[in-house]
């Protein structure tokens, strides 16, 4: 019959093998292949390694990458041969006869199948466990580099009177080396087993006995070696315990021995450490005994003592011997973690002060106004809400953006509110790959306004701006900024196609990057390998990439730091300041651990959220839980040329000091900051927010107030907000009572109310000066709890409940207006609470705010004016002093105030002078002539000083005898 497929009827033909030209060209391709996806893999390792060189930091780049390689291979090789040895060990001891059982002819098949490849099984499953293993522990690299370069606290824990070095570096470092251990014991078990089953030294179901003398020895040994392990693991733990974690209702995430733990728990793993140690002496005696009775036996007890011992009794000693009097028993523990804490959060120097919170009803009227103006300088531009109002007057163009989040630093002696026209890739008229790489490259220009102040319509009021800009800060300084928070895709400069730099009524500016930043372009080795990583094979052959091409990425602030000091954890706000001609990000980054023993542990992610979180002010690393936290790195990166600057700020930081150790020459000494850089550092909101949860229960040093719980706070919720998220600090220059510097400093500020109340609880500032003595200390004013004062929620709802303010807020929402409320501002004043709220209107055919009114309250009494000057002159019942004589942190202008003037004749015209200097300063700042307001500013500080140390003759005391 014929073939139904349609083949040949006859023999089946014989299919040729491939003609050599098909043997070549299938070569080649197998070749090529395998070049590709080498070079794939090269590529990501080659652009890494030109970015950190262009950086400057290719030291980080392979000090990591060798300590890497070195894990990688010798616990790769460890964990190969400790496999590899026992299956080769398992197969040698294999019986030479097999038994006769259906069992093992089964098993005679897989043997005859697995013969002909057991080198290359045995080379393979060794391979696959030591790449396994290797990669683990290359994951590893920063426990090592802490282990090997860990430096002394010279602190020790109360337990043991270890050095805290031995939990924050050597401990993690034996946890893992014990976990490789198990996992070379574990394995080796497994595979010998198997080789032994195979080749019938272990017999599941043949008749006579269970396994040979050579199994029962081999497996033996490596069960010992897993026991032995475990009594060396019992011991850590007694250690562990220090920093052990645990559910405690006097707080959250606790960390450190309790009563349970010091006699029950540790007492209980040093019986086991002994338990498991005869345990594996049994194990190994096996190799004369050739029985297994007594090491079950062993480790039988060995795990029922765990449960009794390590289990058991701590529970009883729990619940017979705690419980019924936890207060007496848990204080000595309590007082240990309330210590330790407070150092590893560095808020033991925190100073604690009663406050009544209640101004006295008798108090001088005209003194209270006084002091309401000098005092603090009221911040009434909120940097949270302004941003659109930047965004509509200082936009210039579409392509350009302002961060929703506007920065506070100091300019002249007083609090400026700041933002950079930063790039907006989503602005650009027409997006394609030459316009979003190539043309739009680069943000332009500062805009500054006061902090204070507003313009008469409740616009910001500028003081630098427009485009160029121009103003306080001149224009005499590097605008571009290619580096900023915003700046997130990469740009090709510095090529034949030139870029746009700005435009302006005369047309568009061009401009060629000259910048030492990125990577050049400039062989075809580099362009391949950047278009495989940016997946964009235009890159490779495109036309606008030529001589002198770079290629600009990783270019936010917090990019860049990440990457050059991986070890580094980097605060959720960078800001920019003007220094030395250039403008520079400002990026403040922590040094962390969660191995200090006794202090509890927070999760930064949530200590650090607040009402104006967002994903591009998120603490990086917010989900590390940590009990350790320094401010030790100020970092600064250049917005035109991204050059970053690490700079050694915690000089006495221990976790520091090691990674300094490990990466040699990338942390620059504390001296290397200049002057104007100094002038702008500032204490990190990141730091200050973690520091306030953590001081809502560690505010309490005494044990049983602090197990009772009944003087804990909670940060509140923001009270301008319907999110429920807690109000962030704020940035404020203000004196607090008792404070050593007698001039306004400038402060990070927050409050606090009971728990589960909105009552004000305690006022909480940190001087955020490095220019001062007293930076980074913090100051708590603890208000009684016999006498509520209001706090944060309950002065907006009053605000909201006035009657005559209500019905303000009505007709500024009249015509679809939209009423925003600004930062509420707290102030203490006066044994009182100063409340200071912006009030902003943003109409229905205006697409800014503009401030409208102020809203003040203080000792009971609310005002609702059109200035601040007005509501605080309602609020206190008098006007404030005609003479401007403002304090030296503030400039002139609105808010400031003076004491009565001195018939002195000296003094008089020492005043005169300084009234002069102010009419020619607020001349010079409606001229913009930034240059003479600087010089009225010296002019007023001189004439004050000559008018106080007039003065000061006048009321010093004589003598005796004159």
């Amino acid at each position: 019959m014929p073939d139904r497929g349609g083949g040949p009827s006859g023999p089946r033909m014989r299919v040729g093998r491939p003609s050599r030209r098909a043997r070549t060209l299938l070569m080649t391709l197998g070749v090529l292949a395998v070049l590709a996806m080498l070079f794939i893999m090269f590529a990501g390792f080659w652009t890494d390694w030109l970015w950190f060189r262009s950086v400057k930091y290719s030291s980080v780049f392979t000090t990591t990458l060798w300590t890497k390689i070195g894990l990688f291979a010798v616990f790769g090789l460890l964990m190969a041969g400790a496999v590899g040895f026992n299956i080769w060990l398992a197969h040698r001891l294999r019986p030479p006869l097999s038994a006769m059982s259906m069992e093992q002819q089964s098993l005679d098949r897989y043997r005859m199948s697995v013969a002909p490849y057991k080198k290359w099984l045995l080379l393979g499953i060794s391979v696959l466990v030591g790449l396994i293993a290797g990669a683990s522990a290359a994951g590893q690299w920063k426990t090592w580099l802490m282990y090997v370069n860990g430096v002394p606290f010279g602190q020790k824990d109360p337990e043991f009177h270890l050095d805290v070095s031995f939990y924050t570096f050597d401990l993690p470092w034996y946890r893992f080396l014990l976990g490789f251990g198990f996992a070379a014991v574990v394995l080796s078990v497994i595979a010998a087993a198997v080789v032994h089953y195979l080749y019938g030294g272990l017999r599941v179901t043949s008749p006579g006995a269970r396994a040979t003398a050579a199994a029962t020895g081999h497996l033996s040994v490596l069960l010992g070696l897993f026991v032995t392990l475990k009594a060396i693991a019992y011991w850590l733990d007694r250690y562990g315990l220090a920093v052990k974690s645990s559910d405690f209702k006097a707080a959250d995430n606790w960390t450190g021995l309790r009563y349970v733990d010091a006699n029950a728990y540790l007492p209980a793993k040093t019986i086991l450490v002994a338990i498991a140690a005869i345990c594996a002496l049994l194990f190994f005696a096996t190799l004369w005994r050739r029985t297994w009775q007594l090491p079950v036996i062993g480790f039988g007890l060995m795990v029922l003592s765990a449960i009794l011992i390590g289990g058991l009794y701590p529970a009883i000693v729990q619940k017979f011997q705690v419980q019924p009097n936890e207060q007496a028993k848990e204080s000595p523990y309590v007082e240990k973690n309330i210590k330790a804490t407070r150092d590893a959060y560095g808020i033991d120097g925190t100073d604690v002060k009663d406050y009544s919170g209640i101004p006295d009803p008798k108090a001088d009227k005209n003194q209270l106004r006084q002091a309401a103006g000098t005092n603090a300088s009221i911040r009434l531009l909120d940097p949270n809400i302004v941003s659109p109002a930047f965004q509509q007057l200082q936009q210039v163009k579409g392509y350009y953006a302002f961060p929703s989040t506007l920065a506070v630093d100091r300019y002249s002696g007083q609090d400026t509110v700041i933002g950079l026209r930063e790039l907006n890739i989503g602005g650009i008229p027409k997006n394609n790959w030459i316009n979003d790489h190539f043309r739009y490259t680069h943000g332009y220009g500062v805009v500054a306004a006061k902090g204070t102040t507003a313009t008469d319509q409740g616009a910001p009021d500028f003081t630098q701006s427009d485009l160029p800009s121009k103003g306080m800060f001149g224009t005499d300084f590097e605008q571009r900024i290619y580096y900023g928070e915003q700046t997130k895709q990469y740009s090709i400069v510095g090529g034949p196609q030139k870029e746009l730099d700005y435009s302006d009524d005369k047309g568009e500016k061009e401009t060629s990057y000259k910048g030492g930043s990125g990577v050049n372009l400039d062989n075809p080795v580099n362009r391949a390998a950047y278009a495989l990583t940016f997946s964009e094979p235009q890159i490779l052959y495109s036309g606008a990439i030529g001589d002198g091409s770079r290629i600009l990425y990783n270019r936010t602030p917090k990019q860049r730091v990440e990457a050059v000091a991986p070890w580094l954890t980097i605060d959720g706000a960078p800001y920019p300041a003007v220094v030395d001609g250039r403008i520079k990000w400002i990026v403040d980054a922590y040094t962390t651990t969660n191995g200090y023993p006794y202090a509890s542990r927070t999760t930064l992610g949530q200590s650090t959220a607040d009402s104006l979180t967002n994903s591009q002010r998120a603490v990086v690393a917010q989900e590390n839980q940590v009990n350790y936290i320094r401010n030790s790195v100020k970092a600064t990166v250049d917005a035109y040329d991204g050059t970053v600057d690490l700079y050694q700020w915690d000089t006495q930081d221990p976790v520091l000091k090691t990674w300094m150790k490990a990466f040699p020459g990338t942390v620059k000494p504390k001296s290397e900051i200049s002057k104007p850089l100094m002038d702008h550092m500032r204490y990190p909101q990141d730091l200050f927010k973690v520091q306030r949860e953590l001081l809502t229960r560690y505010h309490v040093t005494d044990p049983q107030t602090f197990l009772s719980g009944s003087e804990a706070w909670a940060v509140p919720d923001d009270p301008t907000t319907k999110v429920g998220t807690a109000v962030p600090p704020y940035y404020l220059s203000m004196k607090m009572p008792e404070q050593k510097e007698k001039d306004q400093v400038f402060s990070l500020t927050t409050t606090f109310t009971p728990n589960g109340r909105d009552n004000l609880s305690a006022f909480m500032a940190v001087n955020a000066d490095p220019g001062t003595p007293d930076y980074g200390k913090i100051r708590i004013l603890k208000l009684p709890t016999s006498r509520p004062v209001d706090g944060p929620k309950q002065v907006q709802s009053k605000f909201n409940s006035e009657p005559k303010i209500a019905e303000s807020i009505r007709l500024l929402r009249g015509g679809d207006s939209e009423v925003e409320y600004g930062n509420l501002l707290s102030v203490p004043l006066a044994d009182g609470m100063l409340y200071v709220e912006p009030v902003y209107v943003r109409s229905s055919g205006l697409k800014y705010p503009l401030l409208r009114k102020v809203l003040v309250t203080y000792g009971g009494q609310t005002a609702f004016e059109d200035t601040l000057e007005k509501a605080l002159n309602v609020v206190f019942g008098a006007e404030a002093p005609t003479t401007p004589v403002p304090p030296t942190t503030q400039p002139p202008g609105e808010g400031t105030t003076t004491p009565p003037v001195s018939q002195d004749p000296t003094v008089k015209a020492a005043l005169a002078d300084a009234q002069k200097a102010v009419e020619d300063a607020e001349k010079a700042r409606q001229a913009g002539d930034w240059a003479a307001f600087g010089k009225a500013q010296e002019e007023i500080k001189a004439a004050l000083k000559r008018a106080i140390d007039a003065e000061a003759k006048l009321t010093a005391p004589k003598p005796a005898g004159q």
